[in-house]
């Protein structure tokens, strides 16, 4: 199937069939598909947390406003963002870079002295606003991966971020939760949404033209 074919076939999952097991191999491509994303200068600035303790899965459905596939899904991914760009963080990740290309450790020692400049500062919560729109990257790329292994999910925002970020111990870790992706496969019998037909603007309001 092409991109276009997985996108029409993919749907935000209402109800996941909690019997049904993702194959640790395929939650290993969708999470290597989000790892492998673009991202500004390439920081990366943002984890992917995968959840598939039941005990945790269930506190956190009150925290994602009652919303059931929470419970119900195979594995439960997190993306929690940097809460700020700190000198050690850009060293680290080009420390990673140069590593992998073989080069020099101060190959690029010029534009991160450039990027801390920019970043270092800036308020915290632009930072983090900053890697949270990052992480919306790696997020969609998760999302099509699943479309293409035929795994199922349900994108959410609608939770308390504080919330999550207490019961996961996040702030400690320097995170913050910006997104969740429950993995899993529909329950086509008792899935209200399964048989809808999508919609979305049409092309002729959603693209504009400057020739």
């Amino acid at each position: 199937m092409s991109l276009l074919e997985q996108a029409k076939w993919r749907y935000a999952t209402k109800k996941f069939d909690p019997s049904k097991k993702v194959d640790q191999k395929l939650v290993d491509q969708i999470v290597e598909a989000a790892r492998m994303a673009p991202t500004s200068s390439g920081l990366q600035p943002f984890k992917v947390i995968v959840i598939t303790n039941e005990k945790v899965k269930k506190e956190i459905v009150p925290i994602a406003w009652e919303q059931q596939q929470v419970a119900d899904c195979s594995h439960l991914l997190v993306f929690a963002a940097w809460d700020n760009y700190t000198e050690e963080r850009i060293d680290h990740i080009y420390g990673i870079t140069t590593e992998a290309r073989e080069q020099p450790a101060d190959r690029y020692k010029d534009y991160t002295d450039r990027l801390k400049s920019i970043y270092l500062p800036r308020p915290d919560e632009e930072n983090f606003a900053h890697a949270a729109r990052q992480s919306y990257i790696a997020f969609a790329y998760a999302i099509a991966m699943a479309a293409e292994l035929k795994v199922d999910t349900t994108p959410m925002e609608g939770f308390d971020n504080d919330a999550l970020d207490k019961l996961l111990n996040l702030r400690e870790k320097g995170l913050r939760s910006v997104t969740m992706l429950p993995l899993g496969y529909r329950d086509e019998a008792n899935d209200w949404l399964v048989n809808m037909k999508k919609a979305r603007h049409p092309q002729s309001e959603f693209i504009i033209e400057i020739k």
